[in-house]
Parts: C-alpha cells; sequence; structure tokens
C-alpha cells in the first residue's frame, strides 16, 4: 500500500473522469433521434453510432487493464481523458449534411469515447485500490460508483434537457470536455501505481483478442437484428455458428497461454467469479428502461423528456442509497446486501413489466418500478465493487478491474439488444390470443404492443433471478477483509 494520501479533490477527479462515458457518452441513447434529423444521416448509422461505443469499451476495458497494470494507472487514466475530450470534440464539431464526413466524425467520435472509457475505467478502480484501505477504500468506491451508476441514471434525463434547450444536443459533449479538463487538473501529481514485474513482458495475445471481438460482434448482430433478418434464417444461423467457433477457438487460446488476452485463472476467484457475473447480469437488467421507455412513448404518446422523467426516481435513489450500500457492507460483508439490492431491484422491475393495467395506472407503477430498480442497484453497487477488487491481489488489479467493467459494458449491450429483440419480436403474437387470456384491461388495438413489453421487461427480472442465484452460490457469508492480504482464491463459505 503506497504512503501516498489522496485528497477528497482527487476521488473527485476520479468521479468527473468516471462520469464522462456513463453520463456524457450515454446521453446518445436518448437524443438520437434529433441528431439524425439534424446532421441529415441514416437510422442505421444513428443506431450504430449508439451501440458502438458500448461495444469498443467492452472489448477493449480487459487490454486496457491489463497495460494499466504493465504500463502504469495513472498514464491510462490520463490517455483515456485526452481520449473523452477528442471524441467529445469530434462529435460536437459534427458538421452537418455532408454525407460520408459526417458519418464518419459522428461515429469516429463514438469509437474514441469508447476506447475512453476503456482506459478509465480499470485504470481508476485500480487507482482507489492502491491508494485506499478498508473503510476508506470502501467510501471511495462509493464515489466511484455514484459517477459510474449515477451517470447512467442521468444521463435520459440530462441528454433530454440538454437537447430541448437552447444550447442544443452539442452542449452535452462541450461540457464534458469542460469537466474532463477540471479532471486533469483535480488528478495533476498523481503518483504512477504499477503491479510488480513477474519477469520480461510476454508477446500479446492478439489471436485471443481477434476471436473474442468476432464472437462478440457476430452475436450482437445475431441479437439486434434477429427480427428482421429471421432468428432461422440462413445468415442468422450462420452468424450463430460464426460466434460459437470463435468463442471456442477463444478459450482454447486463453486456457492454454501462459500470458492471456483474458485472465481466466481470475475466474478460480469464486467471490470475483459471482461479483463479475452478477454485475453483468444487474447492468444487462438495463433494458428494463429502453422498452418500458420506449413503450410509454409509443402507447402513451409521452415524449422522451416526458418519459425520461419517469427515471427520476431512479436517479434519486440510486444517488442516496449508494451510501447506504457501503455501510451495509460494513456490517454484513457484500454477500447479504447483494442479495437483498438484487431482490429490490427484481421488484422494480416486476412492476414495470405490468403492461396489462391502464396508461395511467401503468405510469405509476413505471415510477416506483424505477424507483425501486434505483435502491436496488444503489445497495448492491459498492459491495459488488469492493467484493470483486478486495479478492484479488494488487498485482491482478487493473486485470481484474477491466474484467469487472467490461462485464458492465458487455452486459448493458447484450441486456438491451435481448430486451429490444424480444420486445420486437413478441408484438407479432396473435392479438385474438392475448385478448383471449383477459389479462390487458383498457384499449385493446395495443395488446400486441403491451404484451411485447411486457415480454421485453421479464427477459431483465429472468436475469436479475440469475444474479441473485449466482451471488448465493459463489459470494462467502459473513464480513470480507479488504486489503491487500486477501488471498487470490478464497473457497465457498470461506
Amino acid at each position: 500500500m503506497s504512503t501516498w494520501k489522496p485528497d477528497d479533490k482527487w476521488l473527485i477527479g476520479i468521479v468527473l473522469a468516471v462520469i464522462n462515458f456513463w453520463l456524457f457518452a450515454q446521453t446518445l441513447l436518448n437524443v438520437i433521434p434529433g441528431i439524425q434529423g439534424e446532421l441529415g444521416i441514416e437510422r442505421t448509422i444513428g443506431n450504430l453510432a449508439v451501440s458502438i461505443t458500448s461495444l469498443f469499451s467492452g472489448i477493449f476495458i480487459v487490454v486496457a487493464g491489463g497495460l494499466a497494470d504493465r504500463l502504469g494507472r495513472v498514464k491510462l487514466m490520463y490517455a483515456g481523458i485526452y481520449l473523452s475530450i477528442l471524441g467529445s470534440l469530434l462529435i460536437a464539431l459534427t458538421p452537418e449534411n455532408l454525407g460520408g464526413l459526417t458519418s464518419s466524425l459522428l461515429l469516429g467520435g463514438r469509437i474514441v469515447q469508447g476506447l475512453s472509457a476503456a482506459c478509465i475505467m480499470p485504470s481508476t478502480m485500480a487507482l482507489v485500490k492502491t491508494y485506499y484501505a478498508g473503510k476508506e477504500r470502501q467510501r471511495a468506491l462509493s464515489f466511484w460508483s455514484i459517477g459510474s451508476w449515477g451517470g447512467s441514471g442521468f444521463c435520459a434525463l440530462f441528454g433530454g434537457l440538454m437537447a430541448t434547450s437552447v444550447f442544443g444536443w452539442r452542449s452535452i459533449f462541450w461540457i464534458s470536455i469542460v469537466l474532463s479538463i477540471l479532471a486533469l487538473f483535480l488528478l495533476r501529481g498523481t503518483p504512477e501505481s504499477k503491479a510488480e514485474s513477474a519477469g520480461p513482458a510476454a508477446r500479446f495475445d492478439f489471436g485471443g483478442l481477434i476471436a473474442f471481438i468476432i464472437a462478440l460482434v457476430a452475436i450482437n448482430v445475431y441479437i439486434s437484428q434477429g427480427p428482421a433478418m429471421g432468428w432461422l434464417s440462413l445468415a442468422g444461423i450462420g452468424l450463430v455458428v460464426i460466434s460459437v467457433i470463435a468463442a471456442l477457438v477463444f478459450f482454447s487460446i486463453e486456457s492454454r497461454k501462459e500470458h492471456a488476452f483474458l485472465d481466466l485463472k481470475l475466474f478460480g476467484n469464486m467471490t470475483f467469479t459471482g461479483a463479475t457475473l452478477s454485475n453483468f447480469l444487474l447492468n444487462g437488467a438495463a433494458g428494463t428502461l429502453i422498452v418500458a421507455l420506449g413503450l410509454v412513448q409509443v402507447a402513451a404518446g409521452l415524449s422522451s423528456l416526458q418519459s425520461g422523467l419517469l427515471t427520476l426516481g431512479y436517479l434519486i435513489s440510486i444517488i442516496a442509497t449508494i451510501r447506504v450500500g457501503e455501510k451495509l457492507l460494513q456490517r454484513f460483508g457484500p454477500r447479504r446486501p447483494m442479495i437483498w439490492g438484487s431482490a429490490i431491484a427484481g421488484l422494480g422491475i416486476l412492476l414495470t413489466s405490468m403492461t396489462f393495467v391502464l396508461v395511467d395506472q401503468y405510469l405509476v407503477l413505471a415510477v416506483i418500478g424505477f424507483t425501486l430498480f434505483g435502491v436496488g442497484l444503489g445497495f448492491y453497487a459498492t459491495p459488488s465493487t469492493d467484493a470483486a477488487l478486495s479478492s484479488v491481489p494488487d498485482n491482478q488489479a487493473g486485470a481484474a478491474a477491466g474484467i469487472y467493467k467490461m462485464a458492465s459494458s458487455l452486459g448493458n449491450a447484450i441486456g438491451v439488444a435481448v430486451s429490444a429483440a424480444l420486445y420486437a419480436a413478441a408484438q407479432a403474437a396473435n392479438p385474438d390470443m392475448i385478448r383471449s387470456w383477459g389479462l390487458f384491461i383498457g384499449n385493446q388495438e395495443n395488446v400486441g404492443l403491451r404484451f411485447g413489453g411486457a415480454v421485453g421487461v421479464l427477459f431483465n427480472l429472468l436475469m436479475v433471478v440469475i444474479a441473485i442465484i449466482s451471488i448465493m452460490v459463489t459470494v462467502p457469508r459473513g464480513t470480507q477483509k479488504t486489503g491487500n492480504e486477501v488471498p487470490a482464491t478464497p473457497s465457498i463459505g470461506a
């Protein structure tokens, strides 16, 4: 543990660095319809611009985590902040109606933002582990979580507010640049932190990375385009086959390599495995927001800003309960608050799945459901992050943080894609059959739409249930030590 002690200004700088992705980059999800019209780009390009950032951050975050351990966590953090400035600048300066140039700058900016997040998230988590211990680390992780979970909770509302203000949508990215510069100022003077060298650096595992990219891209295209191309079409089956073969090649390479792109040995640590898997599933449950907010816009005629206001309780409850999760961690250890938080989030998702009621009733249920969802995530965030980081040795902190945050990005991307695909596919169900159940009250002309919404949301509830089971199986009971003395591979029940 380093003798250098960071102050609260340094911690604020960390939060500002983290929030650049979770708040500013993610706002594009809500403002893309306006951007498409103003910039004159095709809808397909707009959809790609939304998804490509999470894809690049998810793919390269483990690479960046390993580089942070080897080259220096502060170097990677600064690189990420500079990339965030560059990505935001490209988007803010994207010209209108210039065809390929417009698309290139927009997509280029989004790719750079994804690479920025890949650098910032594991390096900042590793720095928090390095320069804090015990309760101080748990407090720092709570603030880190406010930057990530709180930013994701605020992005839809913030994006809608800025896009409809006199400043316009470009102001989102100018503000991001300003806060990035402020983060650089607050973080200046941070001493470098690296993992202890275990010998000469090995050659990078390009084979594993390429197989990983092919597997993920193929399955994401299949999930997102399945309703259009046909789940059992030749193209669809081909994508599944490609993804499966690439995944098998990936695991074959990683299991044999001593210095693999993705250190699978970390998953021998059951606590780390449980925290990472449940983190993937809880982030995947973000598909609830996509489906529910899209449903009320179509079925109830709400605007994007009005639908975003339904998530206000989600934002407030996340920020208000993250520190509560920290206190629960200190009293009970990570297992109980992780389970409690997941269960509360599941209850909130269940309420938002009740699309069979009248519109006014559903809006009330959605507000309550989103608020409970936020409470659950607030309880879960700090215990999960602390469990993941405290259970690995310092020389693997960057790689472990990279894998943990890869689970966040990929869980979000895959969960949203599957939820949206199920939402679209289930709408094709026979409306007469749905009416015969006598479950959907009110307007009978949109029962297919409402049924699709229920199916899309209930998929997220299933993920939460699996997350609870994974926590119960993998995370040990009782309080967990924090610090460098924690063994790398604790057994279940230890």
